[in-house]
């Protein structure tokens, strides 16, 4: 499965709102994913994300050859660790903490990375992360030994989207963060939005329906739940495949 990034751009071109689910490997349990799997497959889903800020070695791999054997969705790698690369997945979100100023996320992970990759079918794409202040520590706070950038000023978050697209990154992701107290706000991700070309992709702290439509209306591609599910599987009952306007 290639194109990844060219349907997501055609589906953003078209209006069409995209969802993904983030699986922790380090939170998966192998045995109960077939059932997961298949809530996601009856749902508005589109992608699933597969990472996380510490994950075992080798729990990747097996957690996406397990997700492979129940769905067609693309699975795409979310890693915080070049030890969570595997040739199993379909993508790999080649992820820049462009919020942070710490070299070993802005460039040092992708140059280790390097030798596993040109050798991968993965298709990569490069996307500029950015953490936004939630209210918690968060684990990519803690994992990349990074500030969050604040809520305020608003238009220092813009310019750092915008600094990532000139500097060629495929996607801009705004990231409130696992476990964040809330989501990244309406307003941030509508002047982030208006000021992009590329695909916006946001993710932390939704845990509800209306979060979701309301990041949808303020300009958000691809909206990433994970601990939503992950506190609450009934969710997936908010989230049946219908029209989300």
């Amino acid at each position: 499965m290639k194109d990844i990034y060219n349907s997501i751009t055609a589906s953003t071109l078209k209006g069409k709102k995209l969802l993904a689910v983030l699986i922790d490997p380090d939170k998966a349990k192998l045995e109960s994913l077939s059932g997961i799997i298949q809530k996601i497959d009856l749902s508005l889903v589109t992608h699933i994300f597969v990472g996380g800020s510490i994950v075992k070695e080798k729990a990747t791999d097996l957690v996406v050859k397990e997700i492979k054997k129940h769905t067609k969705l693309p699975i795409v790698l979310f890693p915080g660790d070049v030890t969570q690369i595997t040739n199993n997945a379909d993508a790999i979100l080649f992820l820049s903490l462009i919020s942070g100023r710490n070299a070993e996320y802005l460039i040092e992970k992708h140059v280790q990375s390097v030798a596993k990759l040109k050798d991968s079918n993965l298709e990569v794409i490069p996307t500029g992360y950015i953490l936004i202040e939630s209210g918690n520590i968060t684990a990519v706070e803690h994992v990349s030994r990074t500030k969050p950038l604040p809520r305020e000023p608003i238009q220092k978050i813009v310019e750092t989207a915008k600094a990532g697209e000139l500097l060629g990154m495929k996607l801009i992701y705004l990231e409130a963060g696992s476990g964040a107290k809330e989501p990244v706000s309406e307003t941030i991700i509508k002047l982030v939005k208006q000021e992009l070309q590329v695909p916006l992709i946001v993710g932390g702290g939704i845990r509800t329906r209306k979060q979701l439509e309301n990041a949808y209306q303020s300009g958000a591609d691809l909206v990433v739940i994970g601990t939503a599910f992950e506190e609450n599987e009934s969710f997936f009952e908010e989230i049946k495949r219908e029209t989300i306007q």
